[in-house]
């Protein structure tokens, strides 16, 4: 009796220390909104069921980004283009069909410049020859976009990127329009664009910061920075003129660099540039018109490093908006279609 007794306590002991660490796991989830655990998601989710994903989407990735760091500014946007739509669900890769012609890559944010689709089909045609039905293509883009930015950073940007997010089946062109801030938004338009994503201004500013590299169509800037008058520095928008027609159309929209100085390189260029009024678009000088957030591009400007290790929060932040689970979603078999 007394060694019943005894397993009795033991058991009720163990059992009360799972629900507190549950507890204490439910109130960290609380605190802290933007702990990835509290979505399911985890660094090295697959490290039992497929533990060389990483490593053979990191390969593929840096096949394309040295060939043309331009896939890799694309790589970065995708993922944000997907988890702010229906969430980090791979909803971006679907392409058109019969019953869903206007899919989310056919909205004017993403089509025609969003790239790097063919790095997702590569990776995930090598993924699934080495585990087959166990690697999401959420997942696949989320790692994409921490490879290319380890690549275009020179090794400094370490994003620990956790996993388990699930495949979207809903796609649609108009969510895109309604939930991808556009060039032209201002400051309060930016701030509740990211807020509606669990997202805090700092992170919006931090976020921003991608634009230290890739390219723009001529039409995203040309009739609100050039074509008016804005804050934009003389000589920039002269040097601008001379590569944009006055009235940018799908026939004749030619792209220049977003950032002139370091053009391939994810680095902290871009704060110096807003400082300098050598942004393109209305949402890159929006961060000046605010003392609070002048001070956090002064800050990514002028702090060695600090800019990188904030970008590398922000994006495991932002890869945990909306994930699916369970019923919600599934493992693509090829990641522009969903299973039937």
């Amino acid at each position: 009796t007394h060694r019943l007794n005894s397993l009795r306590a033991s058991l009720r002991r163990e059992t009360m220390a799972a629900a507190s660490l549950k507890l204490s796991v439910a109130l960290a989830c609380v605190l802290l909104l933007s702990s990835a655990a509290c979505h399911g998601l985890e660094v090295g989710y697959y490290k039992k069921t497929c533990p060389r994903v990483e490593a053979i989407v990191r390969d593929e990735v840096k096949k394309f980004v040295y060939k043309n760091a331009g896939i890799g500014a694309g790589l970065i946007r995708m993922f944000f283009h997907d988890c702010f739509v229906q969430g980090c669900d791979g909803s971006v890769l679907l392409d058109p069909t019969p019953t869903n012609p206007q899919p989310e890559k056919l909205s004017p944010p993403n089509f025609p410049s969003l790239r790097g689709f063919e790095v997702i089909d590569a990776a995930k045609d090598a993924v699934e020859k080495a585990c087959p039905g166990v690697v999401s293509c959420a997942d696949i883009v989320a790692f994409a976009g921490r490879d290319a930015a380890y690549f275009l950073s020179k090794m400094k940007v370490k994003i620990n990127m956790p996993a388990g997010r699930l495949d979207g089946r809903v796609s649609n062109s108009t969510e895109a329009l309604d939930n991808l801030p556009p060039p032209f938004f201002n400051l309060d338009q930016l701030v509740a664009s990211f807020a509606a994503k669990g997202l805090s201004a700092e992170d919006m500013v931090v976020l921003s910061g991608a634009h230290t590299i890739g390219v723009s169509h001529c039409s995203s800037f040309v009739s609100d920075r050039i074509a008016v008058t804005s804050d934009i520095d003389g000589g920039f928008a002269n040097f601008l003129r001379r590569r944009c027609p006055a009235n940018p159309s799908t026939a004749n929209d030619p792209t220049v660099n977003q950032d002139v100085v370091t053009p391939n390189a994810l680095d902290n260029q871009y704060y110096k540039n807003v400082l300098a009024h050598k942004v393109l678009f209305t949402s890159d000088a929006a961060l000046l018109t605010t003392p609070a957030t002048t001070q956090m591009v002064r800050d990514s400007a002028n702090i060695p490093g600090q800019w990188e290790a904030k970008f590398n929060k922000a994006m495991v932040k932002m890869g945990a908006i909306d994930v699916k689970t369970g019923k919600q979603g599934e493992i693509r078999r090829k990641c522009r279609v969903v299973n039937h």
